[in-house]
């Protein structure tokens, strides 16, 4: 018989860590300096073109990529409903990631690179935005719906597929500049 347990929620403190007053900025830009989470301020940035390329794949059985490539997954279209999922993914990060702000994306790709001799999809994304905060959450949440998309439509076929090395690849436009993965 299960038993509910009831919990006494407690607030949470960050450690040491992050000190309650200091002059030096965490470089934790969610938390404030009692050591809160917030939604970052970023009324005072200014807008610019900002641009996020993220990555990552997923690796099954050959038989199962063979279906994907064939058209032969029952479902349908595997490629092209993760094409759609990506990118509706994009757009409702901020409903999934609870800090993130709410984007007017103005561009978001997705697209899939079969690679045979690894038995893996590749899914890359690349969102855009002209706004005062960057992109990077919209394109990492692209790229694991996207993937999570392929799972689920291949599933009954392979439940071992794995997805694996999901990361940002760069970054453009805000005050901390253009960055790119090594």
């Amino acid at each position: 018989m299960f038993r509910a347990r009831h919990f006494v929620a407690k607030p949470f403190r960050m450690s040491s860590a992050i000190p309650a007053s200091s002059d030096t900025p965490s470089p934790l830009t969610h938390f404030d300096a009692q050591g809160q989470a917030h939604m970052v301020d970023v009324a005072g940035k200014a807008e610019t073109l900002r641009v996020a390329v993220a990555r990552g794949s997923i690796r099954m059985q050959p038989a199962t990529l063979d279906l994907i490539v064939s058209g032969s997954v029952k479902k349908g279209d595997v490629l092209g409903i993760a094409r759609i999922a990506a990118i509706q993914a994009a757009k409702k990060t901020a409903d999934l990631i609870p800090l993130c702000h709410p984007l007017a994306l103005t561009r978001v790709t997705a697209d899939f690179e079969i690679d045979a001799p690894n038995a893996s999809v590749h899914c890359t994304v690349t969102a855009e935005t002209v706004g005062r905060t960057g992109v990077e959450m919209e394109a990492l949440t692209a790229v694991q719906v996207g993937l999570l998309t392929i799972y689920d439509m291949c599933k009954a076929a392979d439940r071992g597929m794995r997805m694996e090395n999901i990361a940002l690849v760069s970054k453009q436009g805000g005050k901390s500049g253009d960055w790119h993965a090594a």
